[in-house]
């Protein structure tokens, strides 16, 4: 069995922001040398997120909106006024943390005859929530 374990690094300099991973993941796969196996694709912070779907500027400004309708960044950091229990600690995070859980942490992907296996529109994300600093993501790929 055949494994490959690296860490992407970027500088994320908006607040949220998506970006594509899709190429370097796939540059990865090539390097492990695996045929046959999984990859996994992680977010190594609390306040990001890996995801599958359509590459489309449209469905992206899609989920802010949606994001921003359900865990609003501006909440206030009273909680006796309906603002985020977390944020007490001076952090204004608390939305960040939601929206992560809401679109997940990471992705696994098979590997078939040394190439992702996705279908025909699908693409991979790093979405982050809390950014204007570097940020990482894990990839573990396994198998023969």
């Amino acid at each position: 069995m055949k494994t490959l374990t690296k860490e992407l690094w970027m500088d994320i300099p908006k607040r949220r922001q998506i970006v594509s991973i899709h190429q370097q993941v796939e540059e990865l796969v090539a390097e492990s040398g695996i045929q046959d196996g999984l990859v996994l694709v992680n977010a190594m912070h609390i306040t990001a997120s890996v995801f599958i779907n359509d590459n489309e500027s449209g469905l992206h400004a899609d989920y802010e909106r949606w994001l921003e309708e359900i865990v609003p960044f501006n909440a206030g950091s009273d909680p006796s006024q309906g603002g985020y229990l977390h944020n007490r600690t001076g952090e204004d995070n608390a939305d960040a943390h939601h929206k992560r859980q809401i679109m997940g942490r990471e992705v696994v992907v098979a590997i078939t005859d040394g190439k992702l296996h996705l279908g025909p529109w699908e693409h991979i994300f790093y979405y982050e929530f809390d950014g204007r600093r570097r940020k990482r993501v894990l990839l573990k790929m396994i198998g023969e």
